[in-house]
C-alpha cells in the first residue's frame, strides 16, 4: 500500500512540475543579467530567468520546485523501500503523514471519493508545504548575482539564484489548472455528462405546475452564474496561494533591510509566523480543492449519474 501511494505521489509531483514548466515557458520572466535602470525595492513580482533554451525558460523559482520535488520523491522511495511490520525512522514519519492525511480527508469527503482522489490532494498538501518551507531557508533570495552598494558597503543581490516556488504565479497557476482539469474528469465520472449539466443548470427541490416551470427558468439562469464561478476557481486558488506566500517573502525582505545592523535579528519572529503560514496555505489549498470536488461528486435525490 505504501509503495503504491509513494509511486502515485511521485507521478503526481512530476505532473505538477510539468504543468509549472509549461506555464513558466509561456509567461514572461526577468531575463538573466538584465540591468534595471531604476532601483527595485522588495521582492520582484516576476521570477528571474537563469537559463534560456529556445523558448523554454528555467527560472530560479523552477529550480526550487525541482529541488523540493526531487527531495520528496527520493525520501518517499527510500522510506518505503523496505517496509517493516513495526515502522521506525523515515518509514514511521512517512506512514504517519500519509495516514493522517488519508484519515483527515476521508472524514471530509468520504471513503469512496478519497480512494479516487487522495493521490492528488496528498501531493498538493505535501508539495506546497515543503516548497513554502524551503523558501524560508537562509540563502533563498539572498544568494545570487549583484553589486556592491558604495553608499552602504553592502552587497546588493540583483539576480537571486533561488526564489520561493509558490511566490511565482506560474507555479500556483499550474497547480490550479491541473486541479481544474482533474475536477472536470471527476465530475463527469461521478455524474455523467447529463448529470453534470443537470447539477449545474437543473432545478433543486420538488415542485410542480407553474412553480416548477419558474424554478427551471430561475435555476437555468443561476447555472450560468455557477459556470462563471467555476471558471474563476483556478484564478482564485492560484492568486490566494501566490499572494500569501509573496506577501510573506516581502515582509521578510522589508524586515531584513529595515535596520542593516540588525538584519539577522528582526526577521526572526516573522520566520516563525511564515512557518505557520506555510502549513495553513497548504491546508487551505488542499481543503478548497477537496470541497470543490465533493460538491460536484455528491448526488442529490433525482440527480444520480446520467451517462
Amino acid at each position: 500500500m505504501q509503495h503504491r501511494i509513494s509511486f502515485r505521489l511521485s507521478l503526481s509531483i512530476l505532473a505538477v512540475l510539468c504543468g509549472c514548466a509549461l506555464a513558466t515557458s509561456t509567461l514572461a520572466a526577468e531575463p538573466a543579467g538584465a540591468e534595471t535602470k531604476e532601483q527595485h525595492e522588495g521582492v520582484p513580482l516576476k521570477p528571474a530567468e537563469l537559463v534560456h533554451i529556445g523558448k523554454f525558460a528555467i527560472t530560479n523559482s523552477m529550480l526550487v520546485t525541482w529541488f523540493v520535488a526531487a527531495g520528496i520523491i527520493v525520501f518517499a522511495q527510500l522510506a518505503t523501500r523496505k517496509i517493516k511490520p513495526v515502522p521506525s525512522g523515515a518509514q514511521n514519519f512517512w506512514e504517519w503523514l500519509v495516514e493522517s492525511l488519508h484519515d483527515f480527508l476521508e472524514s471530509i469527503i468520504g471513503r469512496e471519493l478519497v480512494q479516487k482522489t487522495f493521490w492528488f490532494f496528498a501531493t498538493i498538501f505535501i508539495f506546497i508545504l515543503f516548497v513554502n518551507w524551503f523558501g524560508l531557508i537562509p540563502g533563498v533570495g539572498t544568494i545570487g548575482w549583484g553589486h556592491h552598494d558604495p553608499t552602504t558597503g553592502i552587497f546588493q543581490v540583483d539576480q537571486p539564484l533561488l526564489r520561493g516556488g509558490n511566490a511565482d504565479l506560474n507555479m500556483t497557476s499550474a497547480m490550479a489548472l491541473i486541479f481544474f482539469v482533474l475536477w472536470i474528469i471527476w465530475a463527469i465520472q461521478a455524474n455523467g455528462v447529463g448529470g453534470f449539466l443537470l447539477h449545474i443548470f437543473g432545478p433543486k427541490g420538488e415542485t410542480s405546475g407553474f412553480l416548477k416551470i419558474m424554478m427551471i427558468v430561475i435555476f437555468f439562469m443561476v447555472g450560468w452564474l455557477e459556470v462563471i464561478s467555476i471558471l474563476f476557481r483556478p484564478i482564485s486558488l492560484s492568486f490566494r496561494l501566490f499572494g500569501n506566500v509573496y506577501a510573506g517573502e516581502s515582509i521578510l525582505e522589508a524586515m531584513s533591510t529595515m535596520v542593516p545592523a540588525l538584519s539577522w535579528l528582526i526577521p526572526i519572529p516573522f520566520y516563525f509566523m511564515e512557518i505557520l503560514v506555510g502549513i495553513v496555505q497548504a491546508l487551505v489549498f488542499m481543503l478548497l480543492t477537496a470541497v470543490f470536488t465533493l460538491l460536484i461528486a455528491q448526488h442529490e435525490p433525482g440527480h444520480e449519474a446520467q451517462h
